[in-house]
């Protein structure tokens, strides 16, 4: 089925009556954007960010945007119809509502899931590994395929601080390790890990749909549940998420934003066997001494740095007593 997406702009104080005005032409499902909402998003969830285009910033203030659906047939062109004619009359009346600026796009269902996809194409990471989207067709030429449908939620690995991460798992990663990855989005590092030789990785995010997204794009890779867990939570302070993750990990791996590697920095090191490594990234280049200086706060050494289009990740090693390593388990 087509749709007609339509998107509305207006001014704060038309918010209301414009809104108001779309449910009396019997138009519902409504999406609105406000300016307020934006900022107070911004505000109460920064951790999860360091940088918000300026761009962005821009197209928010000062106007809410409207957005609303409406079938691609002749019903709904002449419901379109009549929504312009009584914008038309709001604006002459209340000026103050401008712009009232319609625009519109013309959608398929499957537009949704599959326009995205034509962007994504195999990318050589380093020198072993090769990540594939899994419709695509790619000449490995002797390179590890990392297999990866990563949805509509999760990145593609196309990032620079993927890249990053991927380059070190590489140098890093030599056979029979076990990895925690925390923020694992997609899973692609913790199965990067396992395809290079890791023995097993546990995984998780705060993203609840990451359990399916990893398992699945595990078993695109030949992996199964018997060397990979995926769990999903906060692991700054679910003490239950913590105590199934256990400790005595090679390696922990976070490439998240400098705020949550700051929390993180000091609640690390059970995780941890004696030498392990913990390597993170997602840092934006303004921050990245700030982190660099609160990792050897918390009993750091900064191994090794990396960099890449305004990014930075850090290999680290703790300097004190981390945990033992635990008997393997296995989840279903």
């Amino acid at each position: 089925m087509k749709w007609l997406e339509l998107k509305l702009d207006t001014s704060p104080a038309g918010l209301d009556p414009v809104s108001q005005l779309l449910v009396e032409q019997g138009i519902t499902g409504l999406v609105i954007d406000d300016e307020g909402d934006f900022r107070d998003f911004l505000e109460h969830n920064h951790q999860y960010w360091d940088y918000v285009d300026e761009e962005l910033m821009q197209e928010k203030q000062g106007l809410c945007r409207i957005t609303f659906y409406l079938s691609d047939d002749p019903e709904g062109y002449h419901r379109l119809a009549q929504v312009r004619m009584a914008l038309s009359q709001l604006k002459a009346a209340h000026p103050e509502y401008a712009p009232l600026l319609l625009t519109m796009n013309n959608l398929e269902d499957a537009d949704w899931e599959n326009n995205w996809k034509q962007y994504y194409k195999p990318m050589e990471i380093g020198e072993r590994l090769i990540v594939v989207p899994e419709w695509e067709q790619a000449n490995t030429q002797g390179r590890i395929p990392l297999i990866l449908n990563p949805g509509l939620t999760f990145g593609t690995g196309s990032h620079a601080t993927t890249r990053l991460c991927l380059t070190a798992l590489e140098e890093t990663i030599h056979g029979g390790e076990w990895v925690l990855d925390l923020g694992c989005g997609s899973g692609i590092l913790s199965i990067a890990a396992l395809r290079l030789g890791a023995e097993h990785a546990f995984a998780c995010d705060i993203d609840e749909k990451c359990v399916e997204v990893a398992y699945e794009n595990a078993a695109l890779n030949g992996i199964d549940r018997s060397r990979y867990t995926v769990r999903w939570g906060d692991v700054l302070s679910d003490q239950q998420l913590k105590a199934e993750i256990g400790g005595g990990y090679d390696m922990v791996v976070a490439n998240i934003v400098a705020d949550v590697i700051i929390g993180l920095s000091g609640q690390v090191r059970p995780f941890l066997k004696e030498g392990g490594l913990f390597l993170c990234s997602g840092i934006i280049d303004d921050r990245a001494e700030e982190v660099a200086q609160r990792l050897r706060e918390a009993g750091w050494d900064i191994l090794r740095t990396r960099q890449s289009e305004g990014w930075f990740s850090y290999l680290c090693r703790y300097c004190g007593v981390p945990a033992k390593r635990p008997r393997p388990l296995c989840f279903p």
